[in-house]
């Protein structure tokens, strides 16, 4: 076997579990995600989605299980050290400097993965501005780097968000919900952007999201989670045909077609 044959996944998250009083939100999940593969993970509400991504990012710790990153042990480490070993993260609500252009966003956000400090004044203007620019042309924002954050689109904030995750050099990139709040050609145009940069750069990404068309066509495989335990894990056909799947959503309606309101956007 080759080293490459004999190396750890990515990540391995193992025996995961956690609860809250009597209730168990993550029990006994196991999983793994590889270098460069794209997973969903998805549920009905109140899953243990977003538990989940805590225990990895290291948000929580877990009450069992473990959480390795290319073998290491991560478990608990808290989101500045996992965030360290190589584990970025996006958010549903997506958040940026207001107060900032695009550009200084990204140098921010570079200077901080690099133990500098960005003042956005005199020579501090330049640090890691080349490597600033390259991030945002690959999130499709080369055209928007001197704009006020605060008046991006929210698809673009979104955009500006993913480009921040990418300057602290993810080996693992957890999106939660990355398409949240998008209207339906922002959000395809999102995935694609995401997905390219994760090949091209052999990034492991995790990502939880609601709009079954993105999981759907960007997924190479698809966990789906109900109440806590790992009901399902497959390739997308293999998941579209689970009965457990479609019992866990309570019909085809719901997992599988676009809502009303995702047609009038």
């Amino acid at each position: 076997m080759t080293a490459a044959m004999n190396a750890p996944p990515l990540l391995a998250a193992t025996g995961l579990a956690k609860a809250w009083g009597g209730v168990r939100a993550v029990d006994d999940v196991s999983f793994s995600v590889a270098a460069g593969e794209i997973v969903a993970l998805i549920g009905p509400n109140g899953a243990g989605k977003s538990t989940c991504f805590n225990l990895i990012n290291g948000q929580l710790r877990p009450d069992a299980g473990r959480v390795l990153l290319s073998g290491r042990d991560i478990t608990g480490a808290g989101p500045a050290r996992a965030f360290r070993a190589g584990v970025g993260r996006t958010f549903q609500i997506a958040a940026t400097f207001a107060s900032m252009t695009v550009r200084e966003n990204v140098q921010t956000a570079l200077a901080a993965a690099r133990g500098q400090i960005m003042r956005p004044w005199g020579a501090g203007r330049n640090i890691a501005r080349d490597d600033a620019m390259r991030l945002l042309a690959l999130a499709g924002m080369a055209g928007m780097t001197e704009r006020p954050a605060a008046g991006l689109a929210y698809g673009d904030v979104k955009r500006l968000e993913l480009a921040i995750a990418l300057a602290g050099a993810p080996r693992l990139l957890l999106m939660d919900e990355p398409t949240a709040g998008m209207a339906p050609a922002d959000r395809a145009a999102l995935m694609r952007i995401a997905v390219a940069v994760a090949r091209a750069q052999n990034i492991g990404v995790l990502f939880t999201e609601h709009d079954m068309d993105a999981v759907f066509a960007h997924a190479d495989r698809i966990l789906v989670l109900d109440r806590g335990r790992l009901i399902a894990s497959g390739a997308p056909a293999e998941v579209r045909d689970s009965p457990a799947v479609r019992a866990a959503y309570l019909g085809d309606g719901v997992l599988f077609a676009a809502t009303a309101d995702d047609r009038r956007q």
